[in-house]
C-alpha cells in the first residue's frame, strides 16, 4: 500500500510517499480501505512538532477518515466487510489501509458521501 510519512516535522516538504504493507487488524479493530482522510488542525500540530503522536501506535499521522471495511478483527460485533464508515483513529489515516478501534468507527451517515464522512469523526467525537 502506498502511504504518507514524515521525514522531521515542518511544513508540507516534511512529508513523502512510501510503500508499506498494509496493516492487520487486531482483536476489537477494523481495517478500513481508505476512501479520504481528513485534514485537521491536530494532523498540522503533528506535522509541526507542536502535537505529539500517541505512545505505541503507528508514525503515520491521520486522526480521521472514510473508507471501507476490508477486514474484521477478533471480537468485532456490528460491522462486516464492504460496510462504509467513517472513523476517528489513533494515527495512520494517510495512507491506503487503516486499523482502527471498531468503537471509533461509525456506519457512514445516511445522506453523507464518503468524501463528506471523512471530516465528520473528529468533530462528532469531540462534541
Amino acid at each position: 500500500m502506498q502511504r504518507i510519512n514524515m521525514n522531521g516535522y515542518g511544513g508540507v516538504e516534511a512529508l513523502f510517499t512510501e510503500t508499506a504493507h498494509a496493516p492487520r487488524p487486531q482483536a476489537g479493530e477494523i481495517l478500513i480501505q481508505t476512501a479520504y482522510a481528513g485534514v485537521n488542525r491536530p494532523d498540522i500540530m503533528q506535522r509541526q512538532g507542536h502535537y505529539p503522536m500517541p505512545a505505541g501506535v503507528t508514525p503515520i499521522m491521520g486522526l480521521e477518515l472514510s473508507g471501507t471495511i476490508a477486514a474484521l478483527g477478533a471480537g468485532v460485533n456490528g460491522f462486516a466487510v464492504g460496510d462504509k464508515v467513517c472513523a476517528l483513529t489513533d494515527g495512520g489515516a494517510y495512507a491506503q489501509y487503516c486499523a482502527v478501534k471498531a468503537a471509533q468507527a461509525l456506519p457512514l451517515p445516511a445522506g453523507y458521501s464518503l468524501q463528506e464522512a471523512a471530516m465528520l469523526p473528529e468533530t462528532l467525537f469531540t462534541v
